[in-house]
């Protein structure tokens, strides 16, 4: 048995483990998943595990413009409070630092901190980000309060001319947890032109960026659908993703574990790795034998308050170390 523990009770909701030597759910076809039948462990329990999360208390938190399909309904503010308190301390106990940037009124998306600059850190230049160019105009404020927030942290800026194109940060941005790459979704949010604009930034650095498109509306940010576990496996959505897109990643990883719609559609997606543990809105028996598999325990969060602005776990934080 491996056990779910829910952040902010004593309780644990528990799920019976599967074979653990079963890669994937049934119906993933080995001639679209070539190496997913391989059994190669691989957790990267060691390399690259973030130390330090920025998150942004949800004060001036709401819903007011539909920019994905799963905005409209009313949000319960004193709910998104203790919900937000809940994942701070989830990620704290799971052994990251938080650190916060003050919420400004009127910036009703800023808690969803994994979308205004994309952090990073290389051997010649140290710390550094690129910030982000945000599809929706009433979300370009708040690149200016990010941006502000690493500068004064020493962190370098580096400015991509994006011009009319569009970048969303680590909501489509998203690190291989070795750092050995960069995976770059476009389509709704970011743009294609503005993904090629941050390749070219990044292979200055010798960073490489495999570019994916995102065809699923639902699926808007790559963090939605695409979430890798360790260095080998990732959890994904594959209908999010173009056919040339599928063919990249089947190329890159070992083990493909596949949501359904309706997974991906509870945010099962969108959750965080963190120094053995997987955060995560909520646990199906099938995440949990996945999860099992990858060596990782699941720690849940409820998120629904945030789930209606179309966001979890993943996008309230961004690591900065």
């Amino acid at each position: 048995m491996s056990c779910a523990w829910l952040a902010g009770s004593s309780n644990s909701v528990k799920f019976d483990s599967l074979c653990p030597n079963v890669v994937g759910s049934a119906d993933i076809s080995s001639s679209v998943w070539p190496d997913a039948g391989r059994c190669r462990r691989g957790p990267l329990s060691l390399l690259s595990m973030p130390k330090t999360a920025l998150m942004c208390p949800p004060t001036f938190f709401d819903v007011r413009e539909a920019k994905n399909p799963y905005m409209g309904r009313p949000i319960d503010r004193k709910k998104a409070q203790q919900q937000w308190g809940n994942l701070r301390r989830a990620l704290e106990d799971s052994g990251v630092k938080v650190e916060l940037i003050d919420p400004v009124e009127g910036l009703d998306d800023m808690v969803f901190t994994a979308n205004q600059v994309f952090v990073g850190w290389h051997d010649r230049i140290g710390k550094f980000v690129v910030p982000s160019s945000m599809h929706h105009s009433s979300r370009h404020e708040e690149v200016v309060f990010f941006t502000r927030w690493f500068r004064d942290r020493g962190y370098r800026i580096l400015e991509v001319d994006l011009t009319d194109e569009c970048l969303e940060g680590h909501g489509d941005l998203i690190w291989h947890l070795d750092h050995s790459r960069v995976w770059a979704g476009y389509g709704f949010r970011s743009t294609q032109g503005g993904v090629e604009l941050f390749a070219a930034a990044m292979k200055d650095l010798g960073v490489p960026v495999v570019s994916l498109e995102l065809v699923d509306d639902h699926c808007y940010h790559l963090d939605t659908c695409f979430c890798p576990l360790n260095g080998d496996a990732v959890l994904m959505y594959p209908a999010a993703f173009s056919g040339e897109s599928l063919k990249k990643l089947s190329n890159h990883w070992t083990r493909i574990h596949e949501l359904s719609r309706d997974e991906v559609q509870q945010f099962l997606g969108n959750g965080v790795v963190v120094n053995g543990h997987f955060i995560t809105p909520r646990v199906t028996p099938h995440l949990n034998e996945i999860l099992a598999r990858e060596q990782l325990t699941p720690v849940v969060v409820e998120t629904s308050e945030f789930e209606k602005s179309g966001g979890s776990v993943f996008c309230m934080k961004t690591f900065i170390e």
